[in-house]
């Protein structure tokens, strides 16, 4: 089963160097967040997403079906919690079998 395995990019999402907004402005960020998420869903670029519950550093998820790490870095750079730095990341590839949530192309919607 080995030729099923498939190389995908785990982006770990963390608290950025600049949390210091006011409410409101992080409000506006967070519906920026989760705009950009469901787009690149839609787009069959992000398989998995979702947060952390523990309030640690580490704030949350991302498993991308992308050809390249700079792709990937291309597309995160289209979210506002990261642009505004609010959240930073750190990607690694990451392989699994394409199944299931994995499943290669755009959900149905």
């Amino acid at each position: 089963m080995e030729d099923q395995i498939k190389q995908y990019w785990f982006v770990m999402l963390l608290k950025g160097p600049n949390r210091n907004q006011d409410s409101a402005t992080a409000i506006k960020i967070q519906e920026g967040h989760m705009a950009n998420i469901n787009r690149l869903y839609y787009d069959g670029k992000i398989k998995v997403a979702g947060p952390f519950g523990d309030n640690g550093s580490w704030l949350g998820i991302f498993i991308f079906d992308s050809p390249t790490k700079e792709e990937v870095e291309k597309d995160l750079k289209t979210d506002p919690a990261i642009s505004s730095g609010r959240l930073s990341y750190d990607i690694r590839p990451w392989y699994t079998s394409p199944t299931g949530s994995f499943t290669p192309g755009k959900p149905k919607k």
